[in-house]
């Protein structure tokens, strides 16, 4: 075991990579406002998303994962400036799914422009309390990584909601032919490119540069935790020294599909990373997500 997996409670271990004009902004939140008033409170959605990552080093293929996850997201309410949301396991999800999962069901507000904003903190404040109670461990353990059949770390801050939910939003205001599209792991923005049209919706198309830095500082996560699971601990900035030795690049790729009333409802994203370490070894992760979001219970 080389890395850890992102602190989500969904994530793997082996499979983490890591201005407009007041006229573009004003027709961004037009576009969102009207997104947001064709829904009705009790739509519900099922979101799936796939994960398949691959490391590479050399000509051989180290490793190699993939994953499933299924959410339920439901319209709540709608406000003047957005809608807010519940996100849940689906119903056949086990005991033991939701024993695990403490942050879900969770609220959230999703304004027409900004970040997801968390509702019901005091309950998942709650939750995470008894969650640990349940588990027979204190707050001293939060924070902390483990391995058992995988490797996790002990969560118990109620916004870790957001971190879990944010990869299945495919609430995007603004999807049209040139429109500036940016994402966390990449550096600016790009402009996404109407591939087709037709009468069940649009395919669109973008492609962005990787920010080095951000993958640096992922990969010095990764050995901070890798570290205190073997007991070799290693701070932050040391490792982040030892991973600015290195040159990274890479691509995101991304092909974002609508229907016909202009609704996203499938992102797959390809993630291509190539590491070139400080004794001249190359490693190429290549990562695949791809989320569907699909109408299954109308208000």
């Amino acid at each position: 075991m080389d890395r850890v997996a992102a602190v989500s409670p969904f994530a793997r271990a082996g499979g983490g990579l890591v201005v407009a004009s007041a006229a573009v902004l004003f027709g961004t939140a037009v576009r969102a406002e009207l997104g947001t008033t064709r829904a009705h409170v009790g739509d519900t959605y099922e979101i799936t998303l796939i994960r398949h990552s691959s490391q590479q080093t050399g000509s051989a293929s180290s490793a190699s994962s993939s994953d499933q996850d299924v959410l339920v997201e439901r319209v709540a309410a709608i406000r003047p400036d957005g809608v807010e949301l519940e996100y849940d396991l689906p119903k056949q999800a086990t005991a033991a799914d939701r024993a695990v999962m403490w942050q879900l069901p969770v609220r959230v507000f999703k304004p027409f422009a900004g970040p997801l904003q968390l509702l019901n903190r005091p309950e998942l404040e709650r939750r995470a309390d008894n969650w640990l109670r349940s588990a027979k461990l204190t707050r001293s353990a939060c924070g902390h990584w483990y391995f058992t059949w995988d490797a996790f770390q002990i969560q118990c801050d109620p916004q870790s909601a957001i971190d879990l939910i944010e990869p299945f939003d495919l609430r995007i205001p603004d999807v049209r032919d040139g429109a500036a599209y940016s994402e966390p792991d990449a550096k600016g923005t790009a402009t996404l490119s109407r591939q087709s049209t037709g009468p069940n919706g649009s395919t669109f198309t973008t492609q962005l540069q990787i920010d080095p830095d951000v993958v640096e500082r992922a990969q010095a996560q990764s050995d901070v935790a890798v570290g205190e699971i073997i007991r070799k601990p290693v701070t932050f900035d040391a490792a982040l020294e030892q991973r600015r030795r290195e040159t990274v690049s890479g691509s995101i790729s991304l092909t974002i599909e609508t229907n016909s009333t202009g609704d996203v409802v499938r992102r797959t994203k390809v993630t291509r990373v190539q590491i070139k370490q400080a004794d001249g070894h190359i490693e190429t992760d290549t990562a695949t997500e791809t989320v569907t979001r699909r109408k299954v219970r109308r208000a």
